[in-house]
C-alpha cells in the first residue's frame, strides 16, 4: 500500500511540475495586429515558426526572415495554409553575413512601410565562423541581430508604439563575456568541445539580455519598447547539429521536460502583444513573467561595452 501511495504520490508532483514549471503560462493577450507588420528572424521552423503562425493568425502581416531559400519558401507555403492568411512574406536573411543583414534591411526599407514588431528569434548552437570572420553564435544569435536592430530602428519609432524582442535562454545565466577574446580573436572565448560550445551558447545569450538592457536606455523618450526572454526548454532544431548518441540520450526525457513549440512561443506573445508591459522595457521575461536577473546583465558598464564594440565590428 505505501508503495502505491507513494507512486501515486510522485505521479502527482511530476504532473504539477509539468503543468506550471514545464508547460507554464499563456499569453493572454487578445490583440488583433491588422495593419501592422511584423519581421519575426528564424521563422522558417520551431517557435519562430510558431510565432509566425499566430501573429499571421491575430492578422499582422508577418515578414518571414530566413537563411535558407528552399526551407523559408517551404515554411511560407506551410504558415500560409495553417493561419489562413496571404498576409506572409518570404525575405532571406543570412544572419551570418554582415552583407545579407543589410541587404534585407534595404530591400525591406524599400518595398514596406511599416515595421511594429521585430522579433529576434534566430539562433545556433555549433561551433564555426560566420563569413566575416566572427566565432559562429556570437556572429548569428547576437551581431546580426545587432546590425539588423540598428538598421530597423528609424522605422520602428516612425510607426510607434512598436516593440523588439530579442529570444535569449536561461543558458545566459551561465554566460560570460570576454572583452579582451572579443576583441582579439572576434570570439566569446576559444574551444572546440562539446562543453566548450554549450558555453559559447550561453555567452551569446547573455549578449542578447545585455544588448536588451542597453538598447532601452537608448530607446528612452521613443515610443519604442524591447525585452529578452527565456522561451523555456523547448524540442526545437536549434539542437540538430549536436552529436547524434547525445541526442539519442536525450530523447527519453525530452517529452516531459521539454516544450512544444506551441508551449514554446507564448513568452515571445507576452513580450511582443501583452499590453501594460512598456514600462519593463529592457527587461528579461520568462514565463511570461518579468525576472530578475544576476548582477552581471544588468551592469551598466558591460552592455555599454558591448554595444560599443558591436558598433565597430559592424562598421556603424
Amino acid at each position: 500500500m505505501f508503495t502505491i501511495l507513494l507512486f501515486a504520490g510522485v505521479v502527482i508532483v511530476a504532473y504539477i511540475f509539468r503543468c506550471f514549471v514545464v508547460i507554464g503560462k499563456k499569453c493572454t493577450s487578445k490583440v488583433k495586429l491588422h495593419g501592422k507588420t511584423v519581421i519575426v528572424t528564424g521563422s522558417n521552423t520551431g517557435i519562430g515558426k510558431t510565432t509566425a503562425i499566430d501573429l499571421a493568425k491575430r492578422g499582422a502581416r508577418v515578414i518571414l526572415a530566413c537563411r535558407s531559400k528552399q526551407r523559408g519558401e517551404a515554411a511560407l507555403q506551410e504558415i500560409k495554409r495553417e493561419s489562413g492568411s496571404n498576409q506572409v512574406v518570404f525575405m532571406q536573411l543570412d544572419l551570418g553575413s554582415l552583407k545579407s543583414v543589410r541587404s534585407f534591411a534595404e530591400t525591406f526599407l524599400k518595398s514596406e512601410p511599416r515595421l511594429d514588431i521585430l522579433i529576434n528569434n534566430a539562433g545556433v548552437l555549433m561551433h564555426g565562423r560566420t563569413e566575416d570572420g566572427f566565432e559562429l553564435m556570437f556572429g548569428v544569435n547576437h551581431l546580426g541581430h545587432f546590425l539588423l536592430t540598428n538598421l530597423l530602428l528609424e522605422r520602428l519609432k516612425e510607426c510607434g508604439p512598436s516593440r523588439i524582442v530579442n529570444v535569449s535562454s536561461l543558458a545566459q545565466n551561465f554566460g560570460k563575456i570576454d572583452f579582451n577574446c572579443l576583441n582579439s580573436h572576434k570570439a566569446l572565448r576559444l574551444g572546440t568541445s562539446f562543453t566548450q560550445m554549450f558555453q559559447i551558447y550561453s555567452d551569446s545569450k547573455l549578449c542578447n539580455v545585455l544588448f536588451t538592457y542597453e538598447l532601452a536606455k537608448r530607446l528612452q523618450g521613443t515610443n519604442v519598447t524591447c525585452y529578452s526572454l527565456h522561451p523555456g526548454s523547448i524540442k526545437t532544431e536549434v539542437l540538430k547539429d549536436i552529436n547524434p548518441f547525445v541526442q539519442m540520450l536525450l530523447t527519453p526525457i525530452s517529452s516531459f521536460f521539454i516544450k512544444n513549440t506551441t508551449q514554446g512561443c507564448q513568452t515571445t506573445l507576452h513580450c511582443a502583444l501583452q499590453k501594460g508591459i512598456e514600462h519593463l522595457s529592457g527587461r528579461y521575461f520568462s514565463n511570461c513573467t518579468v525576472k530578475e536577473v544576476r548582477a552581471k546583465a544588468k551592469d551598466d558598464a558591460a552592455p555599454k561595452k558591448l554595444w560599443e564594440m558591436s558598433e565597430k565590428f559592424c562598421q556603424l
